[in-house]
This record gives structure tokens, C-alpha cells and sequence, in this order.
């Protein structure tokens, strides 16, 4: 299998550079995140942003099953790709992960303590008890695919995939308003060549017992969560304890949910500014 990445350098690098380490959603794809890996480095940081297997330009079969600890393998292969780069310091090596990125980040620096500082922005740590504006009808028709799907691998067949985010009422891992605005915002002039919409609901079962905050007690470095104040994918009722239970945690809150991260470019550029600001300082203590 092979993993496909991008280094992003500033246009002038010089000497040997701290290097964030960019790790997407559930179902994303690191074109997504290039403006993120663009802004770094011109603020003279390199930026790696990969494809997780089976997603994007990276190899790996099923396609568009998110393989929770497949996916932490990929990150630590990410992590050991920028370290042997001419480019990079490895003593200034850095994480920064969205939503189920956001809880690989936090479980994989737990076991590497020379990583200088994690960024999980609105990130993943067990489902809610109950999705606002998710009627139950609708919980169990999502329950019905994934046991399905869960069959289907057992028996070596074709993941029966369904969409990531839908309209309220249609049949997807997130379908809300907000989902809705997310799907025209990628129709729309930033759209994403490598994205799909859709994925083997399979991998939530193992998302269900995934709680990354167990791993945030053993960090050694500091950590940033930013989470949105009306996120209901990711509510700040789970996700606050990543930061209450590592040693250096500190939560920042801001305006809008899940998706405004997403769609408003806005808020990008204030958490963004934010988040920058709180990596330079880590360097600074480092």
C-alpha cells in the first residue's frame, strides 16, 4: 500500500524548519486541507498533509472505510516521513488534527513524547448520547446500515457504502442543516477534487468504543482544543474532557458548529491565527 502526502516548505526555507503534521476527518481528503498547509508555511512552518489508506491519492483496499487504528499507523508514518526530511527539524515536529483527526493526534502524541505541542480542532471523542435534530426513526435506519455493512465484511464483500453528510431525513452519517450547507460549500467555487461522499458506515462501530480523552492523561506536551460552542457532531459536553484530563490542556471555544469550520472562512482565519500564535509559543517554551 502505498501513502500519498505533501510537504509544504516557505518559499525561502532555510536551514532546517518545524514541521506540523496535518491530519483530516473522518472521511476527508488532505486537499482540504491545503490552504491550512499553505498558511504554515508562509508563516515559516512546514506543513505535511496526507491521505489516510484508502482515501484520496493513497492506496489501499476497501476504499472509503475509515480504519481507526490504520489510520494512527498512517499518522506515525507521516510523522517518521517529516523527520527524515532535510527540511525539517526533528526536534520541533508538531500535530494538528480535525474532528477524527483531532482525537488520532491526541492518541498518537500520547505515545511519542518528543512531539512538541498537538492542535485538535472540534475533535472526536464518542458519539453524543443523542444528535440534535436526529429523530430516533433516523438513528435506527443508520444503526440498520451499519450492521449491514459490518456483515458484509465478514463475508469479504463490498463495504455498502452510504453518504457522509446528507439532507435532514436523508440516509447518512451526518444529515442536518448544517451537513446540507457543507455539501454546497464543496460544490461550490473550493471544491475538493478528491473528496467523496460516501463511506462504509462499518467503521462506526469501532468509533463508538474510541475515546481518545483515555489517552490525553499520558500527553507530555501541551494541547490546544478548539471546539465550536454549537457543534453537535462533536459537542463541547464530550470534547472538553481532552483538554480537562491532559497535563497542559486548554480549551478555546468559538462562535458557530461542526461545519461553520468548514464553510466560514471567517472563523478558519481566527482559529487559524489562533492556533499559530499557540504552536510559536510552544516552540518558544521548547
Amino acid at each position: 500500500m502505498e501513502g500519498v502526502g505533501d510537504l509544504y516548505l516557505p518559499p525561502a526555507p532555510d536551514g532546517q524548519l518545524p514541521c506540523v503534521v496535518l491530519c483530516h476527518g473522518f472521511s476527508g481528503t488532505m486537499d482540504r486541507l491545503f490552504p491550512h498547509a499553505e498558511r504554515f508555511a508562509a508563516e515559516g512552518v512546514a506543513a505535511l498533509v496526507f491521505d489516510y489508506r484508502g482515501f484520496g491519492e493513497s492506496g489501499g483496499e476497501p476504499r472509503q472505510l475509515a480504519d481507526i487504528y490504520g489510520q494512527q499507523e498512517d499518522l506515525r508514518a507521516a510523522i517518521a516521513f517529516a523527520r527524515r526530511s532535510e527540511h525539517v527539524d526533528l526536534r520541533g515536529v508538531m500535530l494538528w488534527g480535525n474532528s477524527l483527526g483531532g482525537a488520532h493526534v491526541i492518541s498518537v502524541a500520547a505515545g511519542d513524547p518528543e512531539i512538541v505541542a498537538v492542535v485538535a480542532q472540534i475533535p472526536f471523542n464518542g458519539f453524543p448520547k443523542r444528535v440534535e435534530g436526529r429523530p430516533t426513526w433516523q438513528t435506527l435506519r443508520l444503526l440498520r446500515a451499519i450492521g449491514w455493512d459490518a456483515l458484509r465484511g465478514k463475508l469479504g464483500l463490498r463495504p455498502y457504502y452510504i453518504p457522509m453528510v446528507g439532507r435532514p431525513g436523508e440516509l447518512a452519517v451526518a444529515a442536518t442543516a448544517d451537513a446540507e450547507q457543507h455539501i454546497q460549500a464543496l460544490s461550490s467555487g473550493e471544491a475538493t477534487t478528491l473528496w467523496r461522499n460516501r463511506v462504509a458506515p462499518r467503521a462506526l462501530l469501532s468509533m463508538m468504543r474510541y475515546h481518545p480523552e483515555q489517552a490525553a492523561v499520558r500527553l507530555t506536551m501541551p494541547l490546544v482544543v478548539c471546539v465550536a460552542a454549537d457543534d453537535h457532531e462533536t459537542p463541547i459536553e464530550t470534547t472538553r474532557a481532552l483538554a480537562e484530563r491532559a497535563p497542559r490542556g486548554e480549551l478555546r471555544s468559538y462562535p458557530g458548529t461542526h461545519f461553520t469550520f468548514y464553510t466560514d472562512s471567517a472563523t478558519r482565519e481566527h482559529v487559524l491565527t489562533d492556533q499559530i500564535a499557540f504552536l510559536r509559543r510552544c516552540l518558544q517554551q521548547g
